[in-house]
């Protein structure tokens, strides 16, 4: 995908609307953040809005960023669930800290590319 800033963007979305889905993005990633502190009911709240709004998105930069989102909720969610029934015969104790770090890095690589108004490579 090509690099397209907010001033590029060719969704014909009003700013307005590109704006509303810049904060929508960003409470995506806060909600996935916060779900490291809340039991996961966070990220189900974040999951939902992604699909919810996933159809206005398209078209826009944060097309790729809704993407990347659900991308990293159902792999994390699916990493965590095998680290979890791995974990009496140790195996899973990795898998969960492996899943840890890679969701935190999907994180920052995300809300660091949303601060630049850069979309994700999906």
């Amino acid at each position: 995908m090509n690099e397209l800033t907010a001033t590029e963007d060719f969704s014909g979305k009003t700013p307005e609307q590109l704006e509303s889905l810049r904060q929508i993005t960003l409470a995506v990633y806060v909600l996935y953040a916060l779900s490291w502190f809340t039991g996961g009911l966070t990220g189900i709240v974040g999951i939902v809005l992604n699909y919810i709004k996933r159809e206005d998105a398209q078209g826009t930069l944060y097309q790729s960023h809704f993407t990347w989102q659900i991308r990293t909720f159902w792999w994390g969610l699916c990493w965590s669930i095998v680290g979890f029934i791995t974990i009496w015969i140790l195996v899973g104790f990795v898998i969960l800290f492996a899943t840890a770090v890679w969701m935190i890095y999907r994180l920052v690589k995300g809300w660091l590319n949303w601060s630049e108004r850069k979309p994700m490579a999906v």
